[in-house]
């Protein structure tokens, strides 16, 4: 198995499921994310100069460098027109904020290419794809779905290192800060499972030093986060009884539309509403296993867990079927 970087494997998590031709308001944030999972990777290789708490990095470094392409591509759009960059960790951290739409495509590229190449991700149809008006009007939309066999690992890893007890490594830190700024930890962590990632970045607030230096530092911008109909910021509060003590809030980052999958009979039963959602996901090339049968079942569709809830839709008649709704990976 090829080994990943710490930036490649927080993509693998942020970008499965994003839509791979649009540039959305949520893959904006994911984006940006990415960058700044870059700058925390060349922080932990030593790949800045360091000068008490201040970070440079000079351009002309880059040619004398063997810079992975992405990390070239997000140092670059640091610089900018600029001989160097200087300052604290989370000064560089709140530049990503200031990249346009075109350094961010660019962002986006510079990582796609090369995990395409390695096998770590592909494009396929998009889940939306399913949707009864989207099937109904003929329109194909493309998605991102990683390696599915990484994703479960590092999903996994990550969730047993910040939910069992002992101390967390420094990457673990960094990643449980991505997770959150991007919105993904509502992708890995059940309602009750966010009270003890709550806990622990408020324990890491009071007792780690990498923590209170980056956990408290948003790289999400407002207008993306305000962008109705495509982003939707929200905060849930999350009572810790340990730490601090105080409430934790989490962005919560809408990733996903609603699926409606139409029903062939009306009022069908569990048995048939299951073989339709299974051939419609197969019709349109999504790769899923049943977790779960009953009356609603729980799949997992391209690396995200769904509760297919029976539903229906009022046209001119009323059409069945059931609603895919986004299940956190808690297993």
């Amino acid at each position: 198995m090829i080994e990943l970087s710490f930036a490649q494997n927080f993509s693998l998590i942020a970008l499965n499921a994003q839509d791979s031709n649009r540039l959305t308001n949520a893959k904006k944030v994911a984006l940006r994310c990415m960058a700044a999972a870059t700058i925390l990777e060349l922080y932990l290789n030593n790949d800045f100069k360091k000068q008490g708490e201040i970070l440079s990095f000079e351009k002309k470094s880059l040619d004398n460098s063997s810079l992975a392409l992405y990390q070239e591509t997000v140092l670059k759009a640091l610089l900018g027109r600029s001989d160097a960059i200087n300052g604290t960790l989370p000064n560089l951290l709140l530049k990503v904020t200031k990249l346009s739409s075109r350094i961010l495509k660019e962002i986006e590229h510079s990582f796609t290419v090369t995990l395409k190449v390695i096998d770590m991700m592909e494009e396929i149809p998009a889940l939306i794809g399913c949707d009864l008006e989207f099937v109904t009007a003929g329109i194909s939309v493309k998605e991102y779905r990683s390696n599915a066999e990484v994703f479960i690992k590092v999903a996994e890893g990550f969730r047993a290192d910040i939910l069992e007890d002992g101390p967390l490594t420094d990457e673990t830190i960094m990643m449980l800060y991505l997770m959150k700024e991007s919105g993904c930890v509502f992708d890995l962590f059940s309602k009750e499972e966010l009270k003890r990632v709550a806990e622990r970045i408020n324990e890491l607030l009071e007792h780690h030093s990498l923590a209170k230096l980056i956990v408290e530092v948003t790289i999400h911008k407002t207008l993306e986060a305000a962008a109705k109909n495509f982003l939707k910021m929200k905060k849930a509060a999350i009572a810790t009884p340990t730490g601090s003590g105080l409430n934790f809030t989490f962005p919560i980052i809408e990733r996903s539309q609603s699926v409606f999958i139409d029903t062939e009979a009306w009022f069908s039963n569990k048995e048939d509403r299951l073989r339709d959602v299974k051939a419609r996901l197969e019709e349109k090339g999504h790769s899923f296993t049943v977790i779960r049968e009953g009356d609603v079942p729980l799949i997992k569709i391209d690396n995200i867990l769904y509760e297919a809830v029976p539903d229906a839709k009022q046209y001119r008649l009323t059409v069945h079927g059931v609603r895919l709704r986004k299940y956190p990976l808690s297993l």
